[in-house]
């Protein structure tokens, strides 16, 4: 299966290991990884930032890039969230209306594709200790993606999976809003670790590196010795 691989921007410039780390998983379980290295950004700042404009513009170009009917796939519920839910906003009643209902169509969140579209869990990662997942705001409420990620965590040799308490509590990051709303992301924020690091995990593990920069903010500003890793850093683990 040929797949095309969208690589957000922080993660581009960041959080590099991230994205060698879902290639590595995807060849493993049989996939032909495709990079288009004119691929720029999914949009979402701008829109999120009010400049819709603009924001179309970029998008406009994403979907040029990622043209045909290869599976897109990214390790950011946040930017398919985006792509699936408000593209056809800002493209209803356009020339583009039928090209960009294929494109949301086709465009999965790294653990869903693995779970839903390969029906693979098992990937033969190893990572020995205990760990609290996080649901992304994106991920669970834009993606309904909640069952995916814990289905590829119990299968991960040596690793304990427990659930912290409101799970499903925003962790006060928002893009914007962690700018805009300082005080109150930052609390969000401190609640998250408490939250984590009352299960005893080692490790608090996400499908979104931005909600994960943000904790890990957080967590070294409390001195807490949670690590923070994302889903695809774990899968590819061990072998």
């Amino acid at each position: 299966m040929n797949v095309q691989i969208f690589i957000p921007c922080f993660i581009d410039q960041l959080y590099p290991d991230v994205a060698f780390s879902m290639v590595k998983v995807l060849e493993k379980v049989g996939c032909t990884v495709r990079y288009n290295a004119n691929q720029t950004c999914c949009g979402q700042p701008a829109f999120n930032a009010g400049f819709w404009g603009e924001a179309k513009d970029v998008c406009k170009k994403f979907i040029d890039d990622f043209s045909g009917n290869d599976y897109v796939v990214a390790p950011s519920a946040s930017c398919v969230g985006f792509v699936r839910n408000y593209y056809g906003k800002l493209f209803e009643n356009s020339s583009m209306a039928k090209e960009v209902k294929n494109l949301s169509e086709r465009t999965f969140e790294f653990s869903e594709f693995l779970v839903k579209v390969l029906n693979i869990d098992d990937i033969g990662a190893t990572l020995e200790g205990k760990a609290t997942y996080h649901d992304s705001c994106a991920g669970l409420r834009e993606c309904h993606i909640k069952e995916e990620p814990r289905k590829l965590l119990s299968k991960v040799r040596g690793l304990e999976l427990v659930e912290m308490n409101d799970v499903e509590t925003c962790c006060g990051f928002g893009g914007t809003f962690a700018v805009k709303f300082e005080p109150i992301s930052i609390a969000m924020g401190d609640q998250k670790i408490t939250n984590a690091s009352a299960t005893g995990a080692e490790y608090l593990i996400s499908t979104d590196m931005s909600c994960l920069m943000h904790i890990d903010g957080c967590a070294r500003h409390q001195h807490n010795p949670i690590k923070t890793l994302h889903l695809a850093e774990v899968l590819a683990s061990g072998w």
